[in-house]
């Protein structure tokens, strides 16, 4: 496939260096406050708008003088890239991008590039993120048009910085507000609660945040998805509920997105499924996790780090906000919510424990941003270890997953009864 008014950009020490010799040209407030930003459309002769462009490859390579990242496509996109600290990360924004091409060998760093990772971050729009080994900026970037059967390429080079210089960068990219997803985002509306139950599923992570994998390449994101599907189908045979999915498909939702959407549907209750993994691959069966300020034990102190880093892996700036854990716990209406979670956890596990295999300790509690829902009573359940080969093997059985989700139908059933004011 050959572009159409093909476009060789290269930016040269430009929005990245603190003495650009660009500045007495061009805007001094953009330059200063860009750490990078490029846009660029590729004309296609014979692309159309649904299509969806494809990722051939993307590599890094070079040593920590100089690295190179490069992404191989088959069509025309627009992309964008910025950087976000501790971890230090380049992120590059694109429209959407099918990766179904790249292996998990693309996902292989080089020099100052650690790792990376990809997927779609919202509709339309997909992300790659780069894991830097130290600090780093772009010190070129351009684009190679498609030549006989070489692909058209989009090319970023890497060189190192202080700490400083790149913290400074980060600051002034936020001022500049270019990509919509950087936006703020208006709180959801909070819905008046049904006639009906308003129960919200919410399959962890999805997109470029892959969650836990398996030794065998089984994905967090896919099982946890799949069992949110089977709560939901079972459920809906009781039509005393009404039933959402954070999210249907392979996509990611920010932690505050997860929370504003349970509480903009006046969800009665929320559940967020996940699986987890670990070393020691012994370490088997299901928890149950609620908020609390104080972890209950190191354990949980750990997951909860974890799963809080979903936005980060995804490349989503965290804004620095008061303790809002400790906030939940200090208002009269917010205790109440906390009360209901447990009561729910404890109804949970009552229904688990018969036929589910749980773990040591299956009740257990932490600081999960996506529990922290002031007016939602909400649970984290972890469905098992990836990392143990039974579990693996459960979480991946279409018959396990059905059975488990009869499990948590009773529970939910049960407990609405309770505080319903009716025998449970």
């Amino acid at each position: 496939m050959k572009f159409k008014n093909p476009l060789k950009l290269k930016i040269s020490k430009m929005a990245l260096a603190p003495n650009n010799p660009f500045n007495s040209s061009v805007n001094s407030r953009f330059i200063r406050s860009c750490v990078f930003f490029l846009a660029v459309i590729w004309s296609c002769a014979g692309l159309h708008a649904q299509d969806v462009v494809r990722a051939l490859d993307a590599r890094a390579a070079g040593n920590q003088e100089r690295t190179r990242f490069v992404i191989d496509l088959d069509g025309a996109v627009k992309f964008a890239a910025f950087t976000l600290a501790d971890p230090y990360r380049v992120v590059i924004d694109v429209t959407e991008i099918n990766f179904d091409g790249l292996t998990e060998h693309s996902r292989e760093g080089r020099g100052l590039i650690g790792t990376f990772r990809y997927g779609l971050i919202a509709k339309g729009k997909s992300r790659m993120v780069l894991d830097l080994a130290e600090p780093a900026r772009i010190d070129e970037a351009f684009v190679l048009e498609p030549v006989e059967d070489q692909p058209g390429r989009i090319v970023f080079d890497l060189v190192p910085t202080s700490r400083k210089s790149f913290l400074d960068g980060v600051g002034k990219l936020k001022a500049l507000g270019t990509l919509e997803t950087k936006l703020a985002k208006p709180a959801a509306p909070i819905r008046p609660r049904s006639n009906k139950m308003v129960i919200v599923l919410d399959a962890g992570h999805g997109g470029i945040d892959d969650g836990a994998i398996g030794p065998t390449g089984i994905k967090e994101k896919n099982l946890v998805l799949k069992f949110a599907k089977n709560v939901k189908n079972a459920l809906e045979k009781n039509d005393a509920f009404e039933i959402y999915l954070t999210r249907m498909d392979d996509k990611f939702i920010s932690l505050d997105d997860r929370v504003e959407f349970a509480r903009g549907k006046g969800a009665a209750l929320m559940v967020s499924f996940h699986a987890d993994t670990v070393q020691e691959s012994y370490v088997r069966g299901a928890t149950v996790y609620t908020l609390s300020e104080t972890a209950s034990d190191e354990v949980a102190k750990a997951l909860a780090e974890k799963e809080n880093r979903s936005d980060t892996i995804a490349g989503v700036e965290l804004k620095n906000k008061s303790d809002e854990v400790a906030d939940i716990l200090i208002d009269l209406a917010r205790r109440e919510t906390k009360n209901l979670s447990v009561a729910f956890a404890h109804r949970l596990l009552g229904e688990m424990k018969p036929t589910m295999r749980l773990n040591k300790n299956p009740r257990r509690s932490a600081g999960f941003r996506v529990l922290k829902a002031p007016d939602v009573p909400s649970v984290l359940v972890e469905l098992g270890y990836l990392s143990n080969g039974k579990d693996e093997k459960l979480l991946d059985s279409e018959e396990w997953r059905q059975k488990a989700a009869d499990k948590f139908v009773a529970a939910i059933q049960a407990f609405f009864n309770v505080t319903n004011g009716k025998s449970g």
